[in-house]
Formats: C-alpha cells, structure tokens, sequence
C-alpha cells in the first residue's frame, strides 16, 4: 500500500474505528494444494457495534476471527486493530496486544477446571506485571459483578451451571476492559433459555458501550446483533444492519413463569 494511502488509512481507524481490514487474503498450503480461506476481504468494524459473523462450515468465518483475534496473520492485506497495523508486529509485539486490546469468549467457555470463578477471571492480568495481587482480585470481582456472579467467586467450575461458566468466561473477557470482546459461538452448548440469558448479557454490556464480534451460524442468535456480516468462500457476501432486532430481555419475559423466576434469581 502506497504511504499517502496509508496514512488516511490510519486517520480513519482512528476515527472511531477498532476494526479496518482492507483486501485481506489468507491462504493455507496443504501439500501441494493451496486453500483460500479469505479471498480480499474489506471489513470496517466501528466502536460500539455488536457485529455477528455468520457462514456455513468453510465459508471463512473462523479464519476471520483468527485474524481479527491476533491469532493469525493474513497473506496479504491490511489490519488495523484500534489504530495499529498488526502486520508490522512480530509475535511477542502481537501476543501484548492481544493481551491488552481483545478479550475472548469460547463455546467450550475454556475454564481451568481446579480454580475458582475468581481465578479464572484474574488469569489474562498475571500477564501484567504492573498490577500487584490486590487489584487484580479487585478487577476480577468488579468484571465478576458485572456478570452477576459476584456470590460464585469461590466456586469451581464443576459447581457451576453451564451458563453461570459462561458468565465467567465473560468476565474473563473483560477484566482488561478491551476494546473488543470477540465470542466464538457462545451459545453452542447451552439450551435455550440459557442462550437467551447469555445474549441478554452480551446485549447489556454493548448498551453500555462495549464493542462486539460474535460468530454464529444460528440466524435468530445474529437478530440479537445490530449488524450482520454473512460469509461465503471466503469473501463476504453481503452485509446488512439488523431492523428487526431482538431484545433477549423481550424473549425472556414470553418464557413460562417458574422460567423468568428461575432466571431472575440468577440475576
């Protein structure tokens, strides 16, 4: 890219914008045969939007992801992530980043099975050796409060609900305070209601400014989104703004009674 087109690249992404990604490919070599995962994505990513990715198995979606999440590195194109060319990074520069600028949310939520709700938040922190042990729990039982699982911090992961994990990976994913919280298919192995209750987690923290990237392949999960960014072979085959949006508190409140008494307790 040409150094005047460059720098009003920059002065864009500064300008609101935590995601620039400009004609981005990505190509995997397998033997002698070469996959294009990403064929020249273009893809703008502003603060404060809620965002699902969506495509079927193939479509490119989660290499996407890897990319925008800092775990790995397109062939050719341009990334920007809040203001900084990624690509200009080497691995310890890129992992610092990931560290402060991104938190990540998993379907497998990815808890350390003998460590506590309060432990498990507190671990991307020990990553910086600036906070002492006393503002870490501190961080860790605010982002804890913030999911509603403050009375949980002791608990380990077996006691806990499948849901009541992902509210810890949740916080997890903000005792940083990033930029950006990339989720993963959440909701994959939680029924129901409690996708509903983990959407209207996600919604809340996006209310309240938070910047999202969700991956899903379920369409009525993306209505809960304010923008829809679909994949197909691996380029992106249409964008569009969510008009009939869902509210997870709406959907909740047409559950059974004994369902919203069991949800607001949890609440």
């Amino acid at each position: 890219m040409k150094l005047a087109n460059r720098q009003n690249l920059i002065i864009r992404v500064m300008n609101n914008t935590i995601i620039e990604i400009s004609n981005l490919r990505k190509d995997y070599h397998i033997g002698e045969v070469t996959v294009h995962a990403l064929r020249g994505v273009d893809l703008k990513i502003h603060t404060g939007e809620f965002v699902a990715i969506m495509g079927m198995s193939g479509s490119g979606k989660s290499t996407m992801l890897n990319i925008i999440g800092c775990l790995d590195k397109p062939t050719h194109g341009d990334y920007f992530l809040d203001g900084v060319d990624v690509n200009t990074m080497d691995k310890d520069e890129t992992a610092r980043l990931r560290n402060k600028k991104l938190g990540f949310v998993f379907q497998a939520y990815n808890l350390l099975a003998r460590t506590t709700a309060l432990e498990n938040v507190e671990l991307p922190l020990f990553y910086n050796d600036k906070i002492r042990s006393k503002e870490r729990k501190e961080r860790a039982l605010y982002a804890l409060e913030a999911v509603g699982l403050a009375d949980r911090m002791g608990h380990m992961p077996n006691q806990l609900s499948g849901g009541q994990q992902q509210r810890v990976a949740i916080a997890r994913s903000l005792v940083n305070d990033p930029v950006l919280i990339l989720a993963d298919e959440p909701t994959g192995n939680l029924d129901t209601r409690t996708s509903f209750e983990i959407m209207d987690l996600f919604q809340d923290l996006n209310e309240k400014g938070r910047t999202i990237v969700y991956v899903t392949h379920e369409t009525d999960i993306a209505k809960f989104a304010t923008r829809n960014v679909i994949f197909r072979d691996g380029k992106i085959q249409r964008e569009n703004v969510v008009t009939d949006r869902l509210s997870a508190k709406e959907v909740l409140r047409t559950l059974p009674v004994e369902d919203i008494e069991e949800f607001d307790k949890k609440n």
